[in-house]
């Protein structure tokens, strides 16, 4: 399965204590490989519990432009998984919507995206208003022209006209607007996230490797509890 993008999970602990330790993590993921890399990072559920997201990459920009340092694992792993299982024509129009700007300012938003596509029209491949007025002339018989005038219609001027009524607009692969279909909120909250996406878990420990863990968390405590003594009167 490829990946749709990556995030840098890192040790908040460690950050807090002036070293950053993490790395990048891809997505869609599985609950062994999150396990994993929150074990090399250092996070154990004992000695550190807590992770943020440093950095995101992946070949769509767009789409994690607007992820915030708190994302929630299984939240970007369902999106991924969902975007994962798309074919190409959907994925090409998901885009097309994602560069205008809609329904892209949270994981939440773009989740619902993924599921309302069939409220956008997508045309691959046309990127100007030239190609959209000689598309819906030629191919969509939008409206009658003589054979002979064929040549002498100003295509531009129509595609702008269809364009500026339909409230659509040019991406990198195509031309895409809203159909004006109800777009459903299927997804409201990580509770929505079936369980088969759900892959956010903490390392499982050895016995001894839980044991190591509470001893050095008792020796720091220990560390800090310990009194200070106060200045004798030679000392002041």
């Amino acid at each position: 399965m490829s990946a749709f993008f990556e995030a840098y999970i890192t040790n908040l602990g460690k950050y807090n204590e002036g070293a950053l330790v993490g790395e990048y993590l891809k997505f869609p993921t599985t609950t062994e490989e999150v396990q994993a890399l929150l074990k090399r990072i250092g996070i154990d559920g004992v000695r550190y519990e807590e992770i943020f997201i440093t950095d995101y990459d992946g070949d769509m920009p767009e789409l994690y432009a607007n992820f915030g340092e708190y994302e929630s694992i299984d939240e970007l792993n369902y999106l991924a998984s969902l975007l994962s299982e798309m074919d190409e024509n959907d994925l090409e129009k998901f885009e097309a919507v994602l560069d205008t700007g809609e329904h892209s300012g949270s994981v939440k938003e773009l989740i619902n995206l993924t599921q309302n596509l069939d409220c956008f029209e997508f045309y691959s491949g046309i990127t100007s208003e030239e190609e959209l007025g000689r598309m819906y002339i030629q191919e969509f018989d939008a409206i009658p022209i003589p054979e002979h005038l064929i040549d002498y219609i100003d295509y531009e001027a129509y595609g702008r006209d269809v364009r500026i009524n339909e409230g659509g607009s040019f991406s990198g692969n195509g031309y895409v607007f809203d159909n004006n279909s109800s777009f459903i909120e299927h997804y409201s909250d990580r509770e929505d996230i079936p369980d088969e996406y759900r892959v956010f878990s903490m390392p499982e420990l050895t016995i001894r490797e839980r044991m190591a863990a509470y001893k050095e968390v008792s020796d720091k405590a220990a560390q800090y509890s310990k009194p200070v003594p106060e200045a004798g009167r030679d000392d002041r």
